[in-house]
């Protein structure tokens, strides 16, 4: 009983008018908004699901997570074109993690694809096959390194 009046007198009478609604949704939907920022969030958490996979054993062409800003997309897409090599690799393998590889493959160039190439080709951007090629376990860490860059 105490708790009803102590709600009715300061909760629920905020709510009955406009501002308190207005600020009621307001706080609703913030913490939402703030939290899927990143439109590679789900790549992340896919990254993170065969970061550990044994059973992918592949050299890829790895750009470093240091690049300059204006090859940011660029180095996204280097990295999206590789797990294409890695989903061949899971193909012939029979890879426990072939369908996180897919998604990441999937989610990645669904985001590319709406967004026409803006970045102009600067002298210090490379192309996908002037990287280093490295193992998978440092192709992963320096993907999601990127990833992080762009989501900030």
């Amino acid at each position: 009983c105490p708790l009803y009046r102590l709600l009715n007198s300061h909760c629920f009478r905020l709510l009955k008018n406009g501002r308190g609604l207005i600020i009621f949704f307001l706080c609703a939907y913030v913490p939402k908004t703030e939290a899927g920022h990143c439109k590679w969030a789900e790549v992340l958490k896919d990254l993170e699901r065969i970061k550990t996979s044994k059973d992918i054993d592949v050299s890829l062409y790895t750009a470093n997570a240091d690049e300059d800003v204006k090859c940011q997309e660029l180095v996204m897409r280097c990295f999206f074109l590789e797990t294409e090599v890695i989903i061949q690799e899971c193909r012939i393998k029979n890879c426990s993690k072939t369908q996180d590889v897919w998604n990441i493959w999937k989610n990645g160039n669904e985001s590319l694809e709406k967004k026409e190439l803006t970045s102009t080709k600067s002298e210090k951007c490379k192309e996908c096959e002037e990287y280093e090629e490295k193992n998978f376990t440092e192709f992963v860490q320096n993907f999601v390194k990127v990833i992080q860059r762009d989501c900030k």
